[in-house]
């Protein structure tokens, strides 16, 4: 792991003269004429301590991280696995998240929206981005229809994956956008793009995308926003949908971006087999609690003062 040296300064006080204390005036010395001599307060001293990464310690909460939420997993019914990814300090964690069988179900609507902007060069027309809005923010599967016909349906879509990198992502058939079926890896790569840029895409596409998952009406803003501290921004596109052929289980999938000071975080959460909705919106919660409260542990730091210059 390449080593990154952050400066810290701990103390930190203006030297006297650059706008931190007036100057005081003594008064005149006896039998002299004149004004009063200008006195400057001495400088304080400044302490300087370096933070220095301290990978035994971070591999060792990470180890402690995925070995708690696997016993976590093991409690909970069905199939869950998960990824996630910190844009800040690198760290990267998870659980099966090559896994590609997992059914996106609403998760897809995010990708009919993306790769129409993909192979737009003049972004969307009016009626486009009104179909756009209720696809992602209310979720609702008629305007994702009409967006899935205009994208040129799964054969399309299936070009658009490899065009963007997308290659544990495969299209649902036909007009069966709901199918879709991907990987918390790629969940996470897809979050990259739009977070990041390139494949493609313009920063106003990628600011589209974002803007709109950001705005999730609230009885759908339940999954991975529970790795959010207060202040965060979140940003996420949950899936769900009965499965009855499977044993009349559902499958359950959040995935988006929570930002705040001192973390970009990409997750993804996704199950199926679950005996119903609420107990696969639990499950992706408490991973993305337990996430969420013990990422900064995972890229601790150790202090030291800072090198001094030998005296020649």
């Amino acid at each position: 792991m390449r080593a990154r040296w952050m400066l810290l300064w701990l103390s930190l006080t203006l030297v006297a003269g650059c706008g931190s204390e007036p100057a005081s005036v003594a008064p005149p010395e006896a039998g002299r004429a004149g004004a009063g001599i200008l006195v400057r307060p001495p400088a304080k001293a400044v302490r300087c301590l370096l933070a220095i990464p301290n990978p035994r310690g971070a591999a060792l909460a990470r180890t402690r991280l995925q070995r708690d939420i696997a016993r976590y997993l093991a409690g909970r019914p069905g199939r869950i696995v998960y990824g996630a990814l910190d844009l800040v300090t690198g760290v990267r964690i998870g659980q099966g998240e090559h896994q590609n069988d997992m059914i996106t179900a609403s998760g897809a609507k995010v990708d009919i929206l993306v790769a129409l902007l993909h192979r737009r060069d003049a972004g969307l027309s009016e009626g486009e981005r009104d179909l756009a809005e209720r696809m992602i923010k209310e979720s609702d599967n008629k305007a994702a229809d009409a967006l899935w016909s205009r994208v040129g349906g799964g054969g399309a879509m299936s070009s658009f994956y490899r065009d963007i990198g997308l290659r544990e992502t495969t299209p649902g058939p036909s007009v069966y956008w709901g199918g879709t079926k991907t990987s918390p890896a790629d969940r996470i790569r897809l979050l990259r793009v739009l977070v990041k840029g390139g494949k493609g895409l313009t920063r106003a596409d990628r600011r589209t995308v974002l803007e709109l998952m950001e705005q999730v009406q609230q009885d759908q803003a339940w999954g991975v926003s529970a790795a959010a501290r207060p202040g965060d921004r979140v940003a996420l596109k949950n899936g769900w949908t009965p499965r009855p052929f499977i044993q009349n289980t559902w499958a359950v999938t959040s995935y988006g971006r929570v930002a705040g000071p001192g973390r970009d975080l990409l997750l993804s959460v996704q199950t199926d087999r679950q005996p119903g909705e609420g107990t696969g919106i639990e499950t992706i919660e408490g991973v993305a609690r337990m996430i969420g409260t013990r990422l900064d542990g995972l890229a601790p730091t150790t202090t030291r003062p800072c090198p001094t210059n030998p005296t020649p």
